[in-house]
């Protein structure tokens, strides 16, 4: 491990960016081994892999050395908490031909990067891939969403169980259950940020994440801004298991920082309420 340079490199096959903020360690470590493991799998030798630290105190990580042999991991810390977009904007001007935004919470199946990458070389219209992912009880999550209005939202991130159940049509309809399974997806308008793979040429194009976000709704504007310049894809074979959060259980900062953050949004983009 080593602190970024940043420049100087001969441009990448690959680059993942992972963002951390008061990291769990055994959560990290999980997903950084099964990171090296997809990445070995893959065959590829120009990989580097940006663990990105928004936390106010710097870490030695020295309890990640073990997993990180063979992984060229630098860690980038010390900036504070910029938030989850400028965080990986830091990267974005050395992104590679393929570039990979992973959440610190994510698993992956040890075939799911080179089916990305084999994805991507065989459909030159996709510049972003967005995978088949699962609940850590099996179950299966719907990553891909249409443009929410904010019924939708509220619904999904704050309603009790039954007030989910009566709405469950419209719920359904909102995260494309009736269209995302076991087939390629085209076009889907909006992906989740935990797993964001890529062509690199389009991140940069995009410029990455817009930084008025801190928090949330940061994929929503990146995945409608790249469906303007190249095509969105749902891969099911690229199969990874997310821990996921809910805004609603994680205290009033995090449900101001929604509220501000769907605010922006919906400002730029357009609101829609029912």
């Amino acid at each position: 491990m080593a602190e970024s340079a940043l420049s100087g490199a001969d441009p990448c096959e690959l680059t993942v960016a992972i963002v951390v903020f008061k990291p769990d360690p055994k959560t990290v470590l999980k997903t950084i081994r099964s990171l090296r493991k997809a990445i070995q799998f893959t065959g590829l030798e120009r990989v580097r892999v940006f663990l990105i630290d928004n936390s106010p105190l710097v870490s030695t990580y020295d309890w990640l050395s073990d997993e990180a042999t063979g992984l060229s991991l630098e860690i980038i810390n010390g900036q504070g908490n910029v938030g989850f977009g400028r965080a990986n904007n830091i990267v974005a001007d050395i992104a590679g031909k393929y570039h990979l935004v992973l959440n610190p919470d994510v698993e992956m199946e040890q075939e799911a990067l080179a089916n990305a990458i084999a994805f991507m070389e065989a459909h030159s219209s996709c510049g972003l891939l967005t995978p088949q992912a699962f609940n850590p009880d099996g179950t299966k999550q719907y990553l891909c969403k249409t443009y929410p209005a904010v019924l939708d939202l509220l619904l999904r991130g704050f309603a009790p169980r039954g007030i989910k159940q009566f709405f469950a049509k419209r719920l359904n309809r909102y995260e494309m259950r009736d269209q995302i399974g076991d087939d390629v997806f085209w076009e889907p308008p909006i992906v989740s940020g935990c797993f964001m793979f890529f062509r690199g040429s389009i991140f940069r194009k995009s410029g990455g994440f817009d930084p008025r976000y801190l928090l949330y709704f940061e994929d929503f504007d990146i995945s409608l801004r790249t469906g303007k310049m190249a095509k969105i894809a749902y891969v099911p074979s690229v199969r990874i298991m997310h821990e996921g959060g809910n805004a609603s259980r994680k205290g009033w900062w995090h449900l101001w920082q929604f509220a501000r953050s769907a605010w922006i949004f919906f400002s730029t983009h357009g609101l829609r309420l029912v």
